[in-house]
């Protein structure tokens, strides 16, 4: 569920209190313009430093995925933004990180920023998976699925499952933010979850499919058959988030995850 986007100067005074005892005085806030799952998301500017702050309200049912990220965040990799304090205040539920002064990845065909993402994501498959409370892959998807084929998703590997280009920043390398939905699973689900977000950015099914093999060894090494059914039980997950809210990317994303099921199928 979207969570109306306020700026910082809307937010209650005891809450923004309660973040400069954190931060000190904020002289300068900037609203981002991307993101629909936090209240307020902005760079907040000190006299000496700036973080970017998010938060939704504590009766927001988005505060659980947020309450999450700053679960997970002490052990991500290295790539991931620090998270540096997390409050609760005047109705809100704050969390602010280090600020990464990057863009959005670009991950059409030939982008430079491709290796970067493939390097990130060997980075997180190399994370050691904490032994704290996440979701497993074989309960998220299994709405979508039998059990015989849910079974073919258990893993342990620490999987983000929301790999869009908005989620990578660039510098001189890819970082992965917004980690709303942590799962503990087979690693190979994190390049299928890609591989529909590169098809999104203007790869065919086989150039995705061929591009994944060739930079990453989980997805090199994957079953075929529990790659189908994960393919199928995504495609299903699509189906309903498009059926549930129709915006345009979202029916475009169930389409390709379909594609995706046809060109599979060919195997």
């Amino acid at each position: 569920m979207p969570v109306d986007r306020v700026h910082w100067d809307d937010l209650p005074l005891d809450a923004r209190r309660a973040v400069e005892e954190q931060t000190g005085l904020i002289q300068r806030a900037e609203t981002a313009a991307a993101g629909a799952n936090s209240g307020i998301a902005a760079t907040v500017r000190t006299a000496d430093s700036a973080l970017f702050v998010k938060g939704v309200p504590i009766d927001h049912p988005q505060v659980r995925t947020q309450q999450r990220e700053a679960a997970i965040n002490p052990y991500l990799p290295a790539s991931c933004p620090r998270l540096l304090w997390h409050v609760q205040a005047a109705g809100w539920d704050l969390i602010g990180y280090e600020r990464v002064l990057g863009r959005h990845a670009d991950y059409a065909p030939g982008s430079p920023d491709l290796p970067l993402v493939a390097r990130a994501l060997a980075e997180l498959q190399n994370t050691p998976c904490p032994d704290i409370e996440l979701k497993r892959a074989e309960d998220r998807w299994s709405g979508y699925a039998g059990p015989a084929d849910v079974e073919q998703f258990v893993g342990d590997t620490l999987l983000h499952t929301d790999l869009a280009p908005h989620n990578m920043l660039v510098t001189d390398r890819a970082h992965l933010i917004d980690w709303a939905w942590p799962t503990r699973g087979a690693a190979w689900i994190d390049p299928a979850v890609l591989i529909l977000r590169l098809m999104e950015a203007g790869h065919t099914a086989p150039a995705a499919d061929s591009w994944a093999r060739e930079h990453i060894s989980s997805w090199a090494t994957a079953p075929p058959m529990s790659v189908m059914a994960f393919s199928k039980a995504n495609a299903r997950t699509w189906d309903e988030i498009a059926r549930n809210d129709p915006q345009t990317w979202k029916k475009n994303m169930a389409r390709l995850a379909h594609d995706w099921v046809t060109y599979r199928r060919k195997w």
